[in-house]
């Protein structure tokens, strides 16, 4: 996901974990699934469309994406190995679907919010944000519509999903980390300096939210092999839920009026559109699986990457089945968006 630009000041970090703490305060006094990121999502989100600005800096936001991920990983044992040679079908399904809803939500922008064939499919990306701002810039399509749309798209996704899987009958109330025997300090603090410095390295090589996949996976080497298990004390994961909540709220801040009333509906609309084909995709998958369809619906939700697999953790599916079918969505954008796009006639034409 392609984040806010970070504020350069730590007074707007401040302000906005503060909004975010009150968000989280409300979500949980109003019995809200999740509260620890739909509470700060909405209420940072509309401080932001506020006239505040809101904003969380890059080291802040990095250590919560280390902490999530150290915590997620630890949901990986070895029982989770056992569905892993079923997963390229998981992989065949999600690229249907992505085709699918890139043909389907391109031609209801096109037909009914006055889009242009070019911005359509841009605006109906499901996911790589930073990829898809950049052709739009480099094209001169109009980037803050495309943007807008994208945004409520994502923020509408963090909030559906739960509420999706709650009607779904699956249990939400539960820890937002895997049950077990707490990390030691001295443990703590190595898996720490390891999760950085793995994301750092995977930085290197251009993988998508490297500060949250390379902790993620020393995280489930350490479990998997026994050398490092246990699960992080909840007075860290807490914190880095919240700050994530926050996160996903900053990205309406300096968002005018008239720019969310021109991506609004559209933004909606894309988001109905892929919770539609991503429950209908994901039946099939669950059936073969034989895994509960709310978690197979998390695994293919085209919402933020590090927020999906946030809430996966929250609903107690195999992180490893998580970030592997988002990463291939944001692989299989990467070459058909192109494609598409080169497909597409220029609308002066």
């Amino acid at each position: 996901m392609n984040w806010p630009r970070p504020p350069d000041d730590l007074i707007t970090t401040a302000l906005t974990l503060a909004v975010g703490t009150l968000g989280a305060a409300l979500g949980w006094a109003l019995g809200a699934p999740v509260y620890l990121l739909i509470g700060p999502a909405v209420l940072v989100s509309l401080a932001g469309l506020g006239g505040l600005r809101m904003g969380v800096s890059l080291p802040v936001r990095n250590i919560c994406f280390v902490v999530i991920g150290l915590a997620v990983g630890a949901g990986f044992d070895r029982s989770a190995l056992d569905t892993m040679i079923r997963w390229p079908l998981a992989f065949v399904v999600v690229v249907v679907m992505i085709w699918v809803m890139l043909v389907v939500s391109r031609w209801m922008l096109v037909r009914f919010f006055g889009f242009s064939g070019r911005s359509a499919l841009l605006a109906a990306a499901p996911g790589h944000l930073s990829f898809v701002l950049a052709i739009a810039a480099e094209a001169g399509e109009d980037v803050v519509r495309v943007s807008t749309t994208q945004s409520v798209r994502l923020l509408s996704l963090t909030l559906v999903v739960p509420f999706v899987a709650l009607a779904m009958g699956v249990e939400l109330g539960g820890s937002v980390v895997p049950q077990g025997v707490l990390m030691g300090a001295g443990l703590t603090f190595v898996m720490l300096v390891l999760g950085v410095s793995s994301g750092v390295i995977l930085g290197r090589f251009n993988v998508p939210a490297p500060m949250l996949i390379g902790p993620m996976l020393v995280s489930a080497l350490g479990n998997l092999t026994e050398m490092a298990p246990g699960v992080l004390p909840l007075w860290l994961v807490l914190p880095a839920f919240l700050v994530l909540g926050s996160l996903i709220g900053t990205r309406f801040s300096g968002v005018s009026t008239r720019d969310l009333a021109s991506g609004l509906a559209a933004g909606l609309a894309v988001t109905g559109v892929a919770v539609a084909l991503a429950i209908v995709a994901a039946v099939p998958v669950a059936v073969v699986l034989g895994v509960p369809l709310a978690h197979i619906l998390v695994a293919f939700a085209p919402g933020g990457f590090e927020t999906m697999i946030a809430l996966g953790a929250v609903l107690g599916v195999v992180p490893g089945f998580v970030a592997a079918c988002h990463m291939m969505r944001i692989f299989v954008l990467s070459a058909m968006l192109p494609i598409m796009l080169g497909r597409s006639r220029p609308p002066d034409l």
